[in-house]
């Protein structure tokens, strides 16, 4: 097995005009994501409705995510579980920093 060391911090891009999303681990059960937001947000309208379920944590800077009843701030060092089809979407990121989120998609 080959092991590689790896950053989350890294490579962090100075201008997004799009968000990235970065899979670093992907197997049958579990998925794991570098997302890297700068002012972003969902489009108007659109919602995630997942199969799978979702633990996110804010690594750096601040997002806001909706929810059909509800909006939770996150901040860095904030975490957060979502089940499977619970409609959520990203209603704002910080403006002034990247957003730098780790996502883990789970059965």
């Amino acid at each position: 097995m080959k092991l590689d060391k790896n950053n989350v911090f890294a490579n962090l891009p100075s201008v997004l005009p799009d968000e990235i999303f970065q899979t670093l681990v992907h197997t049958q059960h579990v998925k794991i994501e570098r997302i890297m937001s700068y002012g972003h947000g969902s489009e108007a309208g659109f919602w995630y409705d997942q199969d799978q379920a979702e633990w996110v944590l804010v690594l750096q800077g601040q997002a806001q995510l909706e929810f059909e009843d509800k909006v939770i701030t996150l901040a860095a060092g904030d975490y957060l579980n979502i089940a499977a089809h619970i409609k959520h979407r990203i209603k704002w990121t910080t403006p002034s920093e990247p957003t730098l989120w780790l996502a883990i998609f789970y059965s």
